[in-house]
C-alpha cells in the first residue's frame, strides 16, 4: 500500500429524491425505487418493502432507464399521409386526432357497433379497456390471452377455480419437490428465482420438464427433455402409475372434488354423463355413513368414492369410477408412451415414484385448526410437499387445454392443491367457474353491449352465435369451432376481418399489439391483409387506429396513431378487478404514477380513452349532463365503482368510521396513500384462513369482507368438467342448439370432460416425414414480448438470435460454427444463422422470440443486428392449417379454447451458404421518429 492512498468517494449521492412505483419491464409487477436527480431518472433499484420482489430486480427492471429515454418513443399524434405500410405520417394535434377518431367511431356506434374491433395487447388494464368496449357496444373485444396462455388460465379455472402464475404459486416455504412444465424465464421471473433459491437452499428437489434446458431448467436437479406437444401424455402416464400404486389422496378426493359425484349412467338419456342433481340443482353423492343420496355440500356427510346408485334398472356411477377405468388403462403405461414422449419408461416410473414418496412419506401437519364448508372442524392442516408450475410451453399447443387440465388433475389426486407444501391460490382466486360471467354479444345500435365480452360458457346455450347460427364475434370466439375460448382469439381478428368472415368491419382499434410483426402468425400475409385494397381501391379493412409508446412495426400499418406515454410517465392500475399482484398469503394491488413528466406531446392511452369515451357519449364515461365523467385515468382509478363499494383499488377506501380496506366509498386521496406506501397495498389473510381456501369458512368470510365475493363461494374441484359433456351431448344429437355436422366428431373427441391426450393438430395436417423436426420459441429472461429489443442496455444481452440445433441434427447436416440454414414449413421458409446446443430434445430446434426486427422500426439503424441476423419463426406459421382433403382449412388453434398453437410447428432444415442477411427480408419502413444516435448518452446531474 502507498503511504497516501487516494481519497475516493465510494458512495456518492445517487439521487436527490426516491420515487417508488411499479415496474413495467415485464409482467412481474415488481416494486421499484426510482432515484431522481435534477428531475431525471438516475437509477432504478428494487423496493425491499414490496410484496412481489422484496427488493430483487432483474436486468429488465434496471434497464427501465433506457426504456423511458429510448429514441423510438413516439412524439406526437400521427395521421397517415402515404400508403398504408409506408410509414409516411404527419404530426397532428391531440384535438385533431381525437376529432378524427370521433368522426370515425361515432357513426359506427350509432348504426352498427360490431363494425368496431377493439383488441389490446399485454397492457395490464383489461378491466378498464373491456368496460370501454362494452360501453361502446361492440362485441369485438379481447386482449392478448387468446394467443398467449388461455389454455393455462381456462383449464385451471374450469378444473379448480384458478391456475398458475397470477392465479397462484407454490408454497415455497414448505414444498420439497417442485416440478416445472414448459416454463421459460420471462413470466414471473423474480418471484420464481427467489422461490427456487429458497427451496434449493434447504435441499428440495427441482424437476424441469421442457424440450429446452435453459434458465430454470438449467438449474433443475433433473431435466426431462420431452418431445414438444406430448406433456399431456407424460402427465397421464404419471397419473397411471400413481393410481396403479394406490398413491392418491382418497380422503381429499372425497371431500373436496367431484370424484364422488354421481353421473347419469343411462345411455338413452339426453342427460347421459351429466351429474345427478337434487331438486335444488346440487350434484349428488352417496353418503358413506348412511348409504343414501345427498347433496355434495350437505353438512355432516362423507361422500363415498366407490358407491353406485341403482334406479329404474340403471346403475349410476361416480366420477372416480370413470377416472380409474381411463387412467389405469395400459395405453397410459410408461412403456406405451415413452417413445412418443422421448422419455425412457424407467424415467417416467422413477419420477412417479419420487412424487409419491415425497407427497405421502414426507407428509406433515401444521397445528392450525380450521372449519370446512360442511361445518366439520379439523384440528390440523395436512401438508403434502409436492408442487407444480407451468406456463406457455404446455399451453400453446392445439392439445394444450387438455394437457393443462391433466396437470391440474395430477395435483388434485395427490391432494397438493391449497394445502401446506403444495400449490396455493392468490386472491381474488380461488373462484368457482360459476362465479365468472358468461360471454355476451347482445348488440344494440347506440347502446352498450348487454354484458361482459369474455367469460366461461356452461354449455351450448352460452355460445356467441347469431340467430342464424353464424359467429357473433369477428374472431369467432365462443363458437362450435372453439366453444370455451375464454380470452377471445386475437390471432384470428385480422384474417377474419380481411376475409369478411363472419362479416366485414369498419375500424380496427389496437393497443400495444404488434400484429404486423411478432404478434401474428403468417406475418407477411398479415401485412398484405392490412394493405390490401378492393376493386374500388379502398382498403379492405377501412380504418386502423393504433396506440403505442414506441415506433413499432405496427405503427406503419395504421391510419391514426395515438402515442402512449412510457410506464414512468403515466398512471396504471394493477387491480383486483384485473391482474393483481397478490401473494398466496395476501390480497394486494398496485399503481404506477408519473414519476417523470413526458417531454413529448403524448398521453397515457387510458386517459385518452376517458376523453374519447366522453366525446362518443359512452354511458360509462359521461355524467348525466353529458359531460366527461373522468378527467383522466387517475380520476377513473379513484372514483370508478364497479359495484357499490368496490373500485379499481382496494386500499384506503372510505368507511363510516374513516379509512378502511376492501369495501368502501371512493377516497379522493387514495392515490396519494398508495404513493406514500410505495405504490402498493397489501392485506394479509388471517392465520387459519390461508390454506384450504375453497372450503375454509374463515377464508370465505375474509374474502367477503374484502369485497372479493359478495357472499361465501365454497365449491369442489371439477376433475370431471360437466360443461364439456354438454357439448359432447350436443354433438351426439341432443339439445336445441346443434353443431354443424362437420364438427360433431371433433367435438366428441376433444371436449372430453376427463382430461385426455390427442396429437397436435398440425401433425395430422402436414407430412411429418417431410417435416420431422419440432420448432419452438422461448422468451428470454432479458426481454419481454418485443418491448426490450429497442433497449440500449438489453440489446447487449440479446442483439441477435441464432436457431439452436441439437447434436443429432447438427451432425447430420455437417454444421459448423458460423453456418446458416434454410428452415422450411408447410407455409414458408426462413434462412437463419444456427448454433449448436446439446441440452435440447434431439428432434427440436428453437430460438429466442421477438428479437428480430424489421428495418426502420424501433428507431434502429438499418445495420442493427436485430434487423439483419435477428429473425422470427412467425414467418413459418400460418393462422390456418393446410387443407386435408375435406375442402376446409381449420384454425391453427386449440379446438376447445381457440388458443393459438404456436408450438405445434413442424419443419425441415438444410445447410445453405451464408446470405447477407436473414431471410425473408422486407423493405425498410420509413420511421416517423428517425433513427437513434450511434451513442445513447443518459447523463443526469452535474
Amino acid at each position: 500500500m502507498t503511504q497516501n492512498p487516494p481519497k475516493l468517494d465510494t458512495s456518492p449521492p445517487v439521487s436527490d429524491e426516491v420515487r417508488r412505483t411499479t415496474c413495467y419491464m415485464c409482467a412481474c409487477r415488481c416494486g421499484i425505487n426510482v432515484h431522481m436527480k435534477d428531475g431525471k431518472v438516475a437509477y432504478i433499484e428494487g423496493n425491499r418493502d414490496h410484496p412481489v420482489n422484496k427488493g430483487v430486480l432483474c436486468a429488465k427492471g434496471s434497464a427501465g432507464i433506457m426504456q423511458v429515454n429510448a429514441p423510438s418513443r413516439l412524439r406526437a399524434p400521427l395521421k397517415r399521409v402515404g400508403p398504408r405500410g409506408s410509414g409516411e405520417f404527419e404530426e397532428i394535434s391531440w384535438d385533431e386526432a381525437l376529432d378524427l377518431a370521433t368522426d370515425w367511431l361515432a357513426p359506427i356506434r350509432q348504426k352498427n357497433p360490431e363494425k368496431l374491433a377493439f383488441f389490446t395487447g399485454r397492457d395490464q388494464s383489461q378491466s378498464f379497456t373491456s368496460l370501454w368496449a362494452q360501453s361502446f357496444g361492440t362485441p369485438n373485444y379481447a386482449a392478448h390471452g387468446g394467443f398467449c396462455s388461455v389454455n393455462m388460465a381456462a383449464a385451471g379455472i374450469y378444473t379448480m377455480g384458478g391456475a398458475f402464475w397470477e392465479f397462484g404459486q407454490p408454497d415455497w416455504d414448505h414444498t420439497k419437490l417442485f416440478m416445472l412444465f414448459g416454463v421459460a424465464e420471462d413470466h414471473d421471473s423474480n418471484p420464481i428465482k427467489m422461490g427456487l433459491g429458497k427451496i434449493k437452499a434447504r435441499g428440495a428437489r427441482v424437476i424441469g420438464v421442457n424440450p429446452i434446458r435453459s434458465g430454470y431448467n438449467a438449474i433443475a436437479d433433473d431435466w426431462v427433455g420431452i418431445t414438444p406437444g406430448t406433456d399431456g401424455l407424460f402427465i397421464l402416464s404419471l397419473i397411471h402409475e400413481l393410481m396403479k400404486a394406490g398413491k392418491i389422496d382418497l380422503d381429499y378426493l372425497a371431500r373436496y372434488t367431484n370424484a364422488p359425484v354421481l353421473l347419469n349412467g343411462d345411455p338413452k338419456s339426453p342427460e347421459f354423463g351429466l351429474f345427478l342433481r337434487d331438486d335444488n340443482g346440487k350434484p349428488l353423492v352417496i353418503d358413506r355413513r348412511t348409504g343414501k343420496l345427498a347433496a355434495f355440500d350437505q353438512p355432516g356427510i362423507r361422500p363415498d368414492l366407490g358407491a353406485t346408485h341403482r334406479a329404474a334398472g340403471v346403475t349410476h356411477r361416480p366420477v372416480m369410477h370413470l377416472m380409474a377405468e381411463r387412467y389405469l388403462d395400459k395405453q397410459y403405461a410408461p412403456e406405451a408412451v415413452a417413445e412418443r414422449c422421448g422419455i425412457k419408461p424407467e424415467k417416467i416410473k422413477a419420477i412417479a415414484a419420487e412424487i409419491a414418496r415425497v407427497a405421502f412419506d414426507e407428509a406433515f401437519d401444521l397445528d392450525i385448526e380450521w372449519t370446512d364448508f360442511r361445518g366439520e372442524t379439523h384440528k390440523t392442516m395436512q401438508g403434502r410437499p409436492v408442487s407444480f408450475h407451468a406456463m406457455r410451453g404446455i399451453s400453446a399447443h392445439s392439445n394444450g387445454f387438455q394437457t393443462c387440465r391433466a396437470l391440474h388433475v395430477l395435483q388434485i389426486i395427490l391432494g397438493t392443491v391449497e394445502v401446506p407444501g403444495g400449490f396455493r391460490f392468490k386472491p381474488p382466486y380461488p373462484k368457482p367457474v360459476s362465479a365468472h360471467p358468461k360471454p355476451h354479444v347482445g348488440v344494440n345500435a347506440g347502446a352498450p353491449l348487454n354484458g361482459p365480452h369474455l367469460g366461461f360458457v356452461q354449455g351450448p346455450e352460452d355460445l356467441a352465435l347469431k340467430d342464424d347460427g353464424t359467429a357473433a364475434r369477428i374472431d369467432k370466439a365462443f363458437t362450435w369451432e372453439n366453444p370455451m375460448s375464454s380470452h377471445g382469439m386475437m390471432h384470428m381478428v385480422i384474417s377474419n376481418a380481411h376475409a369478411g368472415d363472419p362479416y366485414k368491419i369498419d375500424t380496427l382499434f389496437l393497443y400495444m399489439a404488434n400484429m404486423s410483426w411478432n404478434s401474428s402468425m403468417n406475418t407477411a400475409g398479415t401485412m398484405e391483409m392490412l394493405t390490401d385494397t378492393d376493386e374500388n381501391g379502398d382498403y379492405v379493412i377501412p380504418r386502423v387506429i393504433y396506440s403505442d409508446a414506441y415506433s413499432s412495426e405496427m405503427v406503419a400499418y395504421a391510419d391514426l396513431i395515438l402515442p402512449d406515454a412510457t410506464y414512468l410517465e403515466r398512471h396504471d392500475c394493477i387491480s383486483l378487478l384485473d391482474r393483481p399482484i397478490c401473494e398466496a398469503d395476501a390480497a394486494a394491488d398496485a399503481i404506477r404514477w408519473p414519476v417523470i413528466e413526458p417531454d413529448r406531446d403524448v398521453r397515457g392511452f387510458q386517459s385518452v380513452l376517458c376523453e374519447l369515451g366522453a366525446r362518443l357519449g359512452l354511458p360509462a364515461f359521461t355524467d348525466a349532463d353529458g359531460s366527461q365523467k373522468y378527467e383522466d385515468y387517475a380520476d377513473y382509478i379513484t372514483n370508478h365503482e364497479r359495484r357499490p363499494g368496490i373500485g379499481p383499488l382496494a386500499g384506503w377506501r372510505m368507511g363510516e368510521n374513516g379509512l378502511q380496506h376492501g369495501r368502501g366509498s371512493p377516497n379522493a386521496a387514495q392515490l396519494d396513500a398508495y404513493i406514500k406506501n410505495g405504490g402498493f397495498f397489501a392485506e394479509h389473510i388471517p392465520e387459519g384462513a390461508n390454506y384450504y381456501k375453497p372450503w375454509n369458512t374463515a377464508y370465505q368470510d375474509w374474502a367477503v369482507g374484502m369485497g372479493l365475493f359478495d357472499s361465501p363461494q365454497p365449491y369442489i374441484f371439477d376433475l370431471y368438467v360437466e360443461p364439456m359433456r354438454k357439448f359432447q351431448l350436443a354433438a351426439e344429437g341432443h339439445g336445441d342448439r346443434q353443431p354443424p355436422d362437420h364438427l360433431r366428431d371433433r367435438i366428441k373427441q376433444t371436449l372430453d370432460p376427463l382430461p385426455r391426450w390427442y396429437p397436435a393438430l398440425e401433425d395430422a395436417h402436414v407430412d411429418t416425414g417431410e417435416y420431422p423436426i419440432h420448432a419452438l420459441t422461448q422468451r428470454p429472461m432479458a426481454m419481454y414480448h418485443s418491448w426490450g429489443t429497442q433497449n440500449a442496455w438489453l440489446r447487449q444481452i440479446h442483439g441477435r438470435n441464432p436457431l439452436y440445433v441439437p447434436t443429432k441434427i447438427w451432425q447430420a447436416n455437417g454444421f459448423v460454427e458460423g453456418d446458416w440454414a434454410r428452415v422450411s414449413s408447410h407455409h414458408g421458409d426462413i434462412t437463419v444463422p444456427v448454433a449448436h446446443m446439446a441440452a435440447l430434445n434431439e428432434n427440436t430446434v428453437w430460438t429466442w422470440n421477438a428479437i428480430g426486427k424489421r428495418k426502420g422500426a424501433w428507431a434502429l439503424d438499418e445495420d442493427a443486428p436485430e434487423a439483419n441476423e435477428g429473425f422470427l419463426l412467425n414467418h413459418l406459421i400460418h393462422e390456418l392449417l393446410p387443407e386435408r382433403g375435406d375442402g376446409m382449412r381449420w384454425s391453427n388453434s386449440d379446438p376447445v379454447t381457440g388458443q393459438a398453437a404456436w408450438f405445434d410447428l413442424r419443419v425441415k432444415i438444410e445447410k445453405v451458404q451464408a446470405p447477407q442477411e436473414a431471410k425473408p427480408a422486407f423493405s425498410p419502413l420509413k420511421s416517423p421518429v428517425g433513427t437513434g444516435p450511434d451513442t445513447l448518452v443518459w447523463k443526469v446531474g452535474k
